[in-house]
C-alpha cells in the first residue's frame, strides 16, 4: 500500500533509487543517514512521510562497490539491491530502480553523498503544495564540481536551450522526487538513448523546483569523463526532439541560395564584364566550408537515424540480473 492513513493522518511512503557504479566510499554513510527516516517523519510544512524502501541499483561498476551493496542489503531489511548485466549508464540505472519501486512518491538521488536525504520532506512539500508530480532540488549554493565541470555544464545548458528552444534544462538534477506511477510509467516505456528528464517531461504537466543546498561530493573527481559528458549532451538534444533537423534544413536552404548568387554573380561577370573570376584558394575554402557543413549535417541526421534502428532493433535499456557472486563464486569479495 503506498499510503497509510492512522488516526486521520495520511503518510506518504517514499521509494529512493540510488544507482550505484563506484560508491563504495559513501553508501554506507548514505544510508545511515537515511534510516533514520525509515520511520514516520513530519515535513516542513507537516506532511507526514515515512521512507519504505532503498532501492541500490549496481550499474556494473567496481567489485568495492558491489560488496558494500551486499552489505546494505543484508544489513537493512528495507534496502534491496537491484543488479545489471553491465554498465548501461546513470540514466538507464535509474530507470531501472524506478520501476521496481513500490512507493507512492520516488526520489533518486546520486551514490556520491552530495544530496542530504534530511531534505527530501522539503521535495514533498513542494509537490504537495504546487500540485506538481515532478520536483526538482535547485542548488542553493552552486553546483559542487569543479570549475571545468561547471563551466562545461552552463555552456551545454545554453547551446541545449538555443538548438532546442526548451528552457526546462535548468529544471534538470539528479536528486528529484516524482509521483510513483510516474516514474514507473515513465521507466515502462522509455527506450534506448533517451535523456531521463526529457523522458519526464514528455509525461508530466508541470514540474517544480525548489531551493536545497548541496554537500560536496564524498569521493574524489568525477566518473565521467569529457568524452562521457559529451555523449550526455548529445543524447540531451537528440532525445529532445527533431528541432536539430531544422536546422539542417535550413543551412542547406541558405548555402543553396548562396551558390545561386555566386552562380549569377559569375554568369554576370562573364557576359557584361568580360572577366572569368579566379582564384583557386576562395574555391578551396568554399569547398571546405560547404563541405564541412555537409558533413555535420550528416552527422546529426546519423544520430537520429542510430536512435531510431537502436529502438527499433528492440536493443533493451538495461538487463536485471541476480547477483553475480551467484553464478560466478570465484569472484573474490575483496577484488578491486
Amino acid at each position: 500500500m503506498s499510503v497509510t492513513v492512522a488516526n486521520g493522518t495520511t503518510t506518504h511512503n517514499i521509494s529512493i533509487v540510488i544507482p550505484v557504479y563506484d560508491g563504495s566510499s559513501t553508501l554506507t554513510a548514505l544510508l545511515q543517514e537515511i534510516a533514520g527516516q525509515v520511520t514516520p517523519q513530519h515535513s516542513p510544512l507537516g506532511n507526514s512521510f515515512v521512507v519504505s524502501e532503498v532501492l541500490l541499483v549496481w550499474d556494473g561498476g567496481s567489485q568495492r562497490s558491489a560488496d558494500v551493496v551486499r552489505h546494505l542489503d543484508s544489513q537493512y531489511s528495507w534496502v534491496r539491491a537491484i543488479w545489471l548485466s553491465r554498465n548501461y549508464g546513470q540514466h538507464a540505472a535509474t530507470l531501472a530502480g524506478m520501476s521496481s519501486t513500490a512507493g507512492e512518491w520516488v526520489v533518486t538521488m546520486d551514490e556520491d553523498g552530495q544530496h542530504d536525504p534530511s531534505y527530501i520532506g522539503q521535495l514533498l512539500d513542494c509537490a504537495l503544495s504546487n500540485s506538481t508530480q515532478l520536483v526538482y532540488a535547485s542548488p542553493s549554493n552552486g553546483r559542487p564540481h569543479g570549475l571545468f565541470r561547471n563551466a562545461s555544464s552552463a555552456s551545454a545548458r545554453w547551446a541545449f536551450m538555443k538548438l532546442v528552444g526548451d528552457n526546462n534544462i535548468d529544471q534538470f538534477h539528479s536528486f528529484r522526487l516524482m509521483l510513483g506511477e510516474v516514474a514507473r510509467g515513465t521507466a515502462a516505456y522509455t527506450g534506448p538513448g533517451v535523456y531521463l528528464d526529457v523522458a519526464l517531461s514528455w509525461v508530466v504537466s508541470s514540474s517544480a523546483v525548489t531551493p536545497i543546498p548541496m554537500r560536496n561530493e564524498g569521493h574524489e573527481g568525477s566518473t565521467y569523463s569529457f568524452k562521457k559528458l559529451l555523449a550526455h549532451f548529445g543524447r540531451l538534444v537528440i532525445s529532445s526532439g527533431t528541432r536539430p533537423l531544422v536546422y539542417v534544413s535550413v543551412i542547406g536552404f541558405v548555402f543553396f541560395m548562396l551558390g545561386i548568387l555566386i552562380s549569377l554573380w559569375v554568369l554576370f561577370q562573364r557576359l557584361f564584364a568580360d572577366a572569368t573570376p579566379q582564384g583557386w584558394t576562395s574555391s578551396f575554402v568554399a569547398t571546405l566550408v560547404i563541405g564541412g557543413l555537409i558533413l555535420l549535417s550528416l552527422g546529426v541526421i546519423a544520430q537520429y537515424l542510430r536512435t531510431a534502428v537502436n529502438m527499433s532493433l528492440g536493443k533493451p535499456l538495461y538487463v536485471v540480473v541476480e547477483d553475480p557472486l551467484k553464478h560466478f563464486p570465484q569472484i573474490s569479495p575483496h577484488e578491486k
